[in-house]
């Protein structure tokens, strides 16, 4: 029995259900593809994966295969498009299941349909939810359909009534036999169109990609610091490195499973601190699943311009204010502030977001999905499901029962009262 890991966003070796899955019984190799759809210009002109995204997850390749070749896996690496280099691949290596992680949204299901019509009917796929904290299969609601369109319900029920599951570990690698000759190349920026840089000196986010890089994260914000102890009282901060726990990047490409996450932070509670602080990034993870699973429910609806709520607005699509809000020019130094800080590091606080993302839709009442794709591009920790449902969300054709919008001067006095952060990225005084 030969069998494929096709990696696609769950870049790691510990916690990997189709890893597991695969190791048990005959030879396995692993393939990831930088699937170029994902490095083309979409329809409102943003290069779909730039630089910042783009060397993160070179990073986290590179380590992905260092990590692999230790249980004797070798992991072939492409730039290009599956559909072109799989069937190939499976059929010189005489592949008899496919193991991956099961993906639904629109651009991973048409990837995945056009592999499955280019090879035999005889090749087995077997996919896994492997992104949840909260397993698909024992949250309270069979019938995604039935999912409820508030928050707070699907997070009180999903506390009361389901267990997350322990993580998964591995015992063996494979035999030195398992091992073969390995032709390809992790392609660099220039190969993927994208261009060499220096990170900015000020970014808060100066960590690189990779399994291990996440889990010396943790090491750091929960066990040298102790940081975790305080996160809701700093979650919402704009300057440093420790405001925040800093783990969606890894998270996003699945360096890291939420379930070891999670795990962890009951280790801390238990040995050192249980606090509303501590609880607070449990409960970010769980909005971070709740995204998902509104993602399944409603599927293609969170592409398009009415949301999921299907609202007739009248929305706009100003050249000018494009540009301003990108640049940072417009008549609001916080969000000139956080827009530069996003195209100069590819970083944004949470704070920042949904600042900008207000401004962007309920203020300038310019077209929502512009600035969801904006940040697709631009974002270290895009994450499908969690960008365009919080742009949604943020925008009045989502999940906010409230439908809010913000008061940008009153968030700055109140985040930055002091000015600081603005000063970082604006470069002069300004109070």
């Amino acid at each position: 029995m030969n069998n494929l890991i096709w990696f696609r966003n769950d870049l790691r070796v510990q916690d990997n259900t189709s890893l597991n899955e695969a190791m048990k019984g005959g030879k396995v190799i692993g393939f990831y593809c930088f699937e170029s759809i994902f490095f083309e210009t979409d329809s409102f002109g943003f290069k779909r994966t730039e630089k910042f995204r783009g060397q993160f997850l070179i990073e986290t390749i590179r380590q992905l295969q260092q990590e692999l070749e230790k249980l004797n896996i070798t992991l072939f690496v492409y730039y290009g498009k599956s559909v072109d280099i799989l069937p190939k691949l499976i059929d010189s290596q005489n592949i008899d299941t496919i193991f991956l992680q099961k993906e639904w949204t629109r651009d991973e299901n048409t990837i995945l349909d056009s592999v499955k019509s280019k090879v035999s009917s005889t090749v087995k796929f077997v996919d896994a939810y492997d992104q949840f904290l909260f397993h698909p299969d024992d949250i309270p609601y069979p019938n995604f359909k039935d999912l409820p369109q508030v928050f707070t319900y699907f997070r009180k029920k999903c506390e009361k009534e389901i267990n997350v599951r322990p993580l998964q570990s591995i015992d063996l690698k494979m035999d030195k036999d398992n091992r073969v000759s390995n032709p390809t190349d992790i392609p660099t920026l220039s190969d993927l169109g994208l261009e060499d840089f220096q990170h900015d000196s000020r970014t808060v986010f100066p960590f690189y990609g990779g399994e291990l890089e996440a889990l010396k994260r943790i090491q750091h914000y929960f066990w040298e610091t102790k940081k975790l102890a305080f996160y809701k009282k700093t979650r919402n901060g704009l300057v440093g490195n420790d405001y925040s726990s800093k783990l969606s990047p890894w998270l996003a490409n699945g360096s890291i499973s939420p379930r070891t996450i999670y795990w962890e932070v009951i280790k801390f509670e238990n040995e050192i601190k249980k606090n509303q602080d501590t609880y607070w990034l449990i409960f970010e993870l769980i909005w971070r699943d709740y995204f998902k699973y509104v993602s399944l429910k409603h599927q293609d609806h969170i592409f398009h311009v009415g949301g999921i709520l299907q609202k007739v607005y009248e929305w706009k699509d100003d050249l000018s204010e494009r540009s301003d809000w990108i640049t940072g020019a417009t008549k609001e130094p916080f969000i000139n502030a956080n827009m530069k800080e996003l195209a100069q590091t590819g970083w944004m606080s949470n704070r920042g977001r949904q600042n900008v993302a207000s401004f962007w839709s309920k203020e300038l009442e310019q077209d929502w999905r512009i600035g969801a794709a904006y940040f697709e591009s631009m974002l270290l920790d895009y994450d499908v499901h969690s960008n365009w449902g919080n742009w949604m969300y943020t925008s009045g054709v989502g999940n906010d029962p409230r439908d809010r919008k913000f008061n940008i001067k009153g968030q700055a006095e109140r985040y930055d009262s002091s000015g600081k952060y603005q000063r970082i990225w604006l470069q002069e005084t300004l109070f």
